[in-house]
């Protein structure tokens, strides 16, 4: 399918191979500011309302760097795509299941130094490592409050939609999409786990993070220095998306797996969270939205990773859910992000 841009095939790195650049040479290393530290160099509407071995490609919920270069895509329909990282091309497909064969609402992803797949469902909600076949091999222990309603305090679809492991691979941070009932409806939580001596995941420290109002968390993902890549995002019917950028920092964050309610008295330490870029300010580069957006370059993102780096310099992909909905489109997003802010 051809893409909707001048924008052409990816052609330079994100990591030594993937990036979204311009069409001809000359064009090649432009840089489209979106704010200081936000810059992109593309994007792709080569899946949208595409198939691959009579599954649908799309519905793309999380990102991963597989350890063979090629790129994870994990879509909510509990599909596990693998993508050519430089084509974005599938090449295989994988369907996951719960324990007893039924369907997930597949959110998070995460890919081990094993090549094992850790993967969250939102509805109960639920971390489990799959192998690369699609086989369950664990499932990780969740809170009680974070289990969705009578079981515990989350909402229906706003539970785990973030997951990443954060350097050194000893810790696995997931994070919730919406804030528990009774918490500040600002505020969501970021459950962690650690790793033990035999490879399992035990629970770890939980920590509390604001978000903008009316936004939630789709995605976070952990930097080479223990820092977060949040995506906030919300929808407003007849205006469109709105998608920011954060670099957070939960080092100094208050523990809060032993506070009930959010915000406690005094208030627990928070998250501290810097604004990388709003990207309704980036440039369209072309692009064309099926419904009002306000930067018809903007549509339901949802899908985030890091795919190398040089220097203070991340190169990040993210990708938008679709929906299966003709009003919305698959589109996958190359960005330059500069984390010395």
């Amino acid at each position: 399918m051809p893409l909707r841009t001048p924008l052409a095939l990816l052609t330079a790195a994100l990591t030594a191979a993937t990036c979204l650049t311009a069409a001809g040479p000359a064009q090649a290393h432009t840089r489209h500011d979106c704010s200081p530290a936000v810059s992109i160099d593309g994007y792709s509407d080569a899946l949208d309302k595409t198939t691959y071995e009579n599954t649908y490609v799309g519905n793309f919920s999380a990102l991963a760097m597989d350890r063979d270069g090629s790129l994870a895509a994990l879509s909510d329909r509990s599909s596990l795509f693998r993508l050519d990282a430089r084509t974005l091309k599938p090449r295989s497909v994988v369907p996951l299941t719960d324990e007893n064969g039924t369907a997930l609402d597949s959110e998070g992803l995460a890919v081990d130094r094993d090549g094992t797949r850790m993967v969250t469902s939102e509805t109960e909600p639920s971390v489990r490592r799959y192998s690369r076949t699609g086989r369950v091999l664990d499932r990780l222990p969740v809170p009680d409050a974070l289990r969705v309603s009578p079981a515990g305090r989350a909402r229906p679809n706003g539970t785990f939609e973030g997951l990443t492991l954060l350097p050194g691979g000893r810790t696995l941070l997931a994070s919730m999409e919406y804030a528990l009932s009774g918490d500040d409806s600002t505020i969501v939580r970021f459950q962690t786990w650690r790793r033990t001596p035999h490879g399992h995941f035990t629970l770890g420290a939980q920590y509390a993070y604001r978000t903008d109002p009316g936004l939630g968390v789709p995605e976070v993902q952990a930097t080479p220095d223990g820092r977060l890549l949040v995506l906030e995002r919300g929808f407003t019917s007849g205006v469109g998306n709105t998608v920011r950028l954060y670099l957070a920092d939960p080092r100094g964050a208050t523990d809060t797996s032993g506070i009930d309610t959010l915000p406690a008295r005094p208030e627990a330490r928070l998250i501290k969270k810097t604004l990388l870029t709003d990207l309704v300010t980036c440039p369209s580069l072309g692009a064309t939205a099926k419904q009002p957006q306000p930067n018809p370059l903007l549509d339901n993102i949802e899908a985030m990773t890091i795919t190398g780096r040089t220097k203070n310099t991340l190169r990040v992909l993210l990708a938008s859910d679709d929906n299966e909905n003709k009003t919305q489109t698959t589109r996958f997003y190359a960005l330059r992000v500069r984390t010395t802010t």
